[in-house]
């Protein structure tokens, strides 16, 4: 066993999970699935059959993965965020064949609270925000947010003010050193 579970996790035979993966407390892990290594899946998850998980995914608390959800690698998943896998549920007609596939890809993350309704993917590091809910296809680089969710473009603004705040971690980085080596 390369991966390391909390004794409360249940993992049901049949599974596949990657070196390096923690499951937390009161997490499901079921048959059929597949999650890659260097995974974290939170408290009180769920990952359901045949869901698969690249590597490097952050899943947090109470998510529930169904049966048709797929993430690329370094996906992030907040806290209580959902996605559904049929588009019209209903508790007296069995729909187990009509599940829709959704994908997020590599590098996407999803805010906490925010729904996913199935069959619409979302692109290559595009960020949905808090809150938001997913009715349509997000693209690569762009941010979800709202309900319904409207995509706008992660433009040269929103890329120059992160790079802005890399270069100021950076910064208090090296001067943090430079104070601790004068403590010495």
């Amino acid at each position: 066993m390369d991966y390391t579970a909390h004794p409360t996790a249940v993992i049901d035979p049949g599974c596949t999970i990657g070196a390096g993966t923690r499951i937390w407390h009161f997490s499901h892990i079921m048959p059929g699935c597949v999650i890659g290594e260097n995974c974290n899946i939170g408290q009180n998850v769920v990952i359901s059959p045949d869901v698969k998980l690249g590597r490097n995914v952050k899943v947090q608390n109470n998510v529930s993965l169904y049966t048709g959800v797929e993430c690329e690698d370094d996906v992030f998943l907040g806290p209580s965020c959902v996605f559904t896998n049929v588009i019209n549920p209903r508790s007296a007609v069995i729909r187990r064949g009509e599940y829709l596939r959704t994908l997020v890809k590599t590098g996407a993350s999803i805010g906490a609270n925010a729904t996913i309704v199935c069959g619409h993917d979302i692109g290559r590091f595009a960020f949905i925000g808090a809150g938001a809910v997913v009715t349509k296809e997000v693209a690569g680089l762009r941010l979800g947010r709202r309900q319904p969710c409207a995509s706008n473009r992660l433009d040269e603004r929103v890329r120059a003010q992160a790079e802005i705040r890399r270069e100021r971690r950076s910064n208090l980085s090296r001067k943090w050193a430079e104070i601790h080596a004068l403590g010495r």
